[in-house]
């Protein structure tokens, strides 16, 4: 069983910062990489980034250069450090973990950004 617990959201004003921490325990080892993903009020789950586990990354081409990816193996948590936030970048936050055929996910972190 896998569990992904997230942490750092929050309220923010437009051009703060927020930096998400995704914690994974349980069978951590199947892990082909993790990720976040962003849901905003009535829209789609969107990808933001993901990061595989050979290290290579992935941004919404939207977002790099704001948001960046990092984790840290050794305490299998995986970071989103976001800067110069948007009111558009209101939504809420999912950290997902991809293991081969399916995908597990936290139980997402609200990000309230105000202008």
């Amino acid at each position: 069983q896998v569990q992904l617990v997230e942490s750092g959201g929050g309220s923010v004003q437009a051009g703060g910062s927020l930096r998400l921490s995704c914690a994974a325990s349980g069978n951590t080892v199947s892990f082909n990489g993790m990720g976040w993903y962003r849901q905003g009020r009535g829209n789609q789950r969107d990808l933001v980034a993901f990061i595989s586990s050979g290290g290579s990354t992935d941004y919404a081409a939207s977002l790099k250069g704001r948001f960046t990816i990092s984790r840290d193996n050794a305490k299998n948590t995986v970071y989103l450090q976001m800067n110069s936030l948007k009111p558009e970048d209101t939504a809420v936050y999912y950290c997902t973990a991809r293991v081969p055929y399916t995908a597990y996910w936290g139980q997402g972190t609200q990000v309230t950004v105000s202008s």
